[in-house]
This record gives structure tokens, C-alpha cells and sequence, in this order.
């Protein structure tokens, strides 16, 4: 198996596979019975399905990659389990304006954040166990011209000697054979690798879950929790040089970062006219307090991480909306309310229900010209939908 990938991505590199990729760039997936059909009669089959393969997968690499995507090299699980282009380099500018000149990346995969690093002056030597996986990852450093700076080792993360090394990254695998793991001890290596690591080098960043309980992270790192554009993508813990004090929630891609050294439970209060929803990375930072105190307000519901104000403030940490209704939960009244409003277009939002939105369209069925949202969640323990409107930045 590993030696069919490998020859497989070789086959590639040729220029007949080149030329091929080329071909099949903006290929349309529907076509490609069609296209496989007329490619046979200039190309083998093996290097045909290898490169409708690959072409599909730098079609869903831009995503994450952008650009680099159509020169990169992929697998289905290497590209999945990769670190997009803005994170790997918000973590590689860190490491690079504190001075480190040569790093370790253990459980490198595809090489998403060797490339970053290396981008940012960085040397880098990458290690990973599986060997097409590997592969890939030389691929890439040579296709976006990084190969002088990225060395790859195929080697078990636990037994290379990462003495020597100005600072250490880590993505340890977060998938069994059974699926996606929540337990850190399950990890690949497992989590209290970490504490070993941290001791053999003088500053580094483990990438974990978002998911991670706060309190089994090791005295002395930070935790930091990255969203971008919205989406939470990963938890990072830094020790050593590398790491600042207390937690922090990290907006990509402007950046904007929000920092305390202790939790602190918001309050807890009434309705009010703005509805404040945190960005997720705030919100898995424990940072929902830190947000409350910048808009003046308070917490609808002490399990909920919604927030009120009669402030209007523009802030990066949180999306904000201007509630017009705020009524118990009848589907129903909901229906005819939107009726009355001609509200055809309708986003359905929640945080505390078991309702799902997809459901919540289908009874009331929206129609006619207007837009409204309802977020469906709970205000002081009761079922509630708050009807309004988002506030766009420029007020």
C-alpha cells in the first residue's frame, strides 16, 4: 500500500504527470468518465486515476492553501488533518520574532506548518511515521522552492533526538482506528509525551484539541485557542521562551488576540437591547468574561454564551445584533410573527436548544422580501427566541 502511493506521487512528478495536473486543473468532477475515457489513449491508467485523484484534492486544497494548493502534493487524511496556510503562519511568525533559527516538527504530515516555518526563515526538520506521508511532505517543500530549509525524516516522533533545536512543534494524531479521539492520553504520541518534549527543549507549541480541559493543561504553558474567520481550528499549548502568561483567544485574519491569567464567570443578568455572540475561540479560551466587561453587559443565561447590552460596541470578539422581540419558544407564534413581518429570508441561529435550525425553517417556512434572524436559546433557564438583526461593523 505505502509502496503504490509512493510510486504513485513519483509518477506524478514526471512531466508526463505534470502535464497531466495541468490538464486536469479546473476539471469538472462530472466529467472525469469522459475525460478518463479520451486520457487512455496517451496515458496509462494508473497515472490517469493518480492525477484526477490529486486534481481533486488541490481543488479542495485551495481552501486551506490558496494559490499553493495547485503546485502542492496531497493524500485524502494528509489534507484533511492539515494546518491551513493562515494559521501555520500566525504560529510561524511567533516562533520567528522570538529568535528561533531551527526547529523540529513531529508529526509534520503534508508539511503545512514546515512550509510556514520555513517561509519565516526558519530550518526545519519534519518527521513523520507514515511513509507516503512523508513523501508528500518533500514534494512540497521542493514544488514551492522550500527544500533547502525543510529536511524530512520518516521516523517515530517518541524515539528522535530533538536536543539541538532551537524550539520543538508537535501535532500529535487525533484519530484512532475507531475515528476522531477526545481523550488526550489517545493521542499519537499521547499527551503526557508532552511533558518529555518540553523537557529536551528549550521552547515550543503542541497543537490539541479545542476541546481540551483547561485544567489538565501543565503549569507554566499557555493555552492559546485559534479561530478564523469564525471557525475554531485549534488549541495550541506553548512552553518554554515560546510562552506568554495565562489563556488567550486568537482571531485570524486580523489577528486580534484577547488575554487573561484567571477565569472569571460573568455576570448574569436581564435581557437588553444588543445580543452579543463571542467568537467560539473566545469562548473555549474561558474568555466570555473578558468580552462582557468590553460591551458593558451581561450573560442572558449563566449556562449560556450569549451576552446583552444596551451598548453598542464593535468588536472583533464577538458578532453583535440588535434584538427586536424576545418571546418563549412557540414555533407557532414564531410562524406568524414572521408572516405578519413578510420575512422570507430568515437565518436561524442557536446556543442552548435542542431544536435544530433546518427544522426551525421548514415549520415556519419563511416567504416574502424581508430578512430577520432568530437565535433560539435560553434567557434565566426558559426556552426563549430573540428575533432581530446583526449590526454590520460600520454601525
Amino acid at each position: 500500500m505505502h509502496t503504490d502511493a509512493i510510486e504513485a506521487l513519483t509518477a506524478l512528478r514526471t512531466d508526463e504527470g505534470r502535464a497531466l495536473l495541468d490538464l486536469l486543473a479546473e476539471h469538472d468532477a462530472a466529467d472525469e468518465l469522459s475525460l478518463a475515457t479520451r486520457l487512455r489513449r496517451e496515458h496509462p491508467q494508473e497515472l490517469i486515476a493518480a492525477a484526477l485523484t490529486q486534481s481533486r484534492l488541490r481543488q479542495r486544497g485551495r481552501a486551506k492553501f490558496g494559490a499553493d494548493a495547485d503546485r502542492m502534493f496531497f493524500t485524502a487524511n494528509g489534507l484533511e488533518q492539515s494546518t491551513r496556510t493562515s494559521v501555520a503562519d500566525h504560529r510561524a511568525v511567533r516562533l520567528a520574532a522570538a529568535g528561533v533559527r531551527r526547529a523540529i516538527d513531529l508529526c509534520c504530515g503534508i508539511g503545512g506548518d514546515a512550509l510556514a516555518l520555513a517561509r519565516a526563515g526558519i530550518a526545519v526538520h519534519a518527521v513523520d511515521l507514515d511513509p507516503p506521508t512523508c513523501a508528500v511532505a518533500r514534494a512540497n517543500a521542493e514544488a514551492l522552492g522550500l527544500a533547502d530549509l525543510i529536511t524530512v525524516e520518516c521516523a517515530d516522533a517518541t524515539a528522535v533526538d530533538p536536543s539541538g533545536y532551537d524550539a520543538a512543534l508537535i501535532d500529535p494524531a487525533r484519530r484512532t482506528a475507531r475515528g476522531r479521539t477526545f481523550d488526550p492520553e489517545s493521542y499519537a504520541p499521547p499527551f503526557s509525551f508532552l511533558t518529555t518534549l518540553a523537557a529536551r527543549v528549550p521552547a515550543g507549541a503542541a497543537k490539541v484539541a479545542p476541546g481540551i480541559p483547561h485544567e489538565i493543561v501543565p503549569a507554566g504553558m499557555e493555552a492559546e485557542w485559534v479561530s478564523d474567520r469564525g471557525d475554531v481550528k485549534e488549541a495550541v499549548l506553548w512552553w518554554g521562551g515560546l510562552a506568554r502568561a495565562g489563556l488567550r483567544a486568537t482571531l485570524l485574519p486580523g489577528g486580534a488576540e484577547l488575554t487573561s491569567g484567571v477565569v472569571r464567570q460573568a455576570p448574569v443578568g436581564p435581557m437588553r437591547r444588543y445580543l452579543y455572540e463571542p467568537d467560539g475561540a473566545v469562548i473555549r479560551a474561558h474568555l466570555v468574561s473578558e468580552v462582557s466587561e468590553l460591551v458593558d453587559g451581561n450573560l442572558v443565561d449563566e449556562t449560556i454564551a450569549y451576552l446583552t447590552s444596551d451598548r453598542l460596541v464593535h468588536t472583533a470578539f464577538a458578532s453583535v445584533y440588535e434584538i427586536t422581540d424576545v418571546l418563549p419558544f412557540n414555533l407557532k407564534r414564531l410562524k406568524a410573527l414572521l408572516r405578519e413581518r413578510g420575512v422570507g429570508t430568515l437565518t436561524v441561529k442557536k446556543r442552548g436548544s435542542a431544536v435544530e435550525p433546518e427544522e426551525v425553517r421548514r415549520r415556519v417556512r419563511p416567504t416574502g422580501p424581508n430578512a430577520a434572524t432568530v437565535l433560539l436559546t435560553r434567557v434565566a433557564g426558559a426556552p426563549t427566541m430573540l428575533i432581530g438583526h446583526p449590526v454590520s461593523d460600520s454601525g
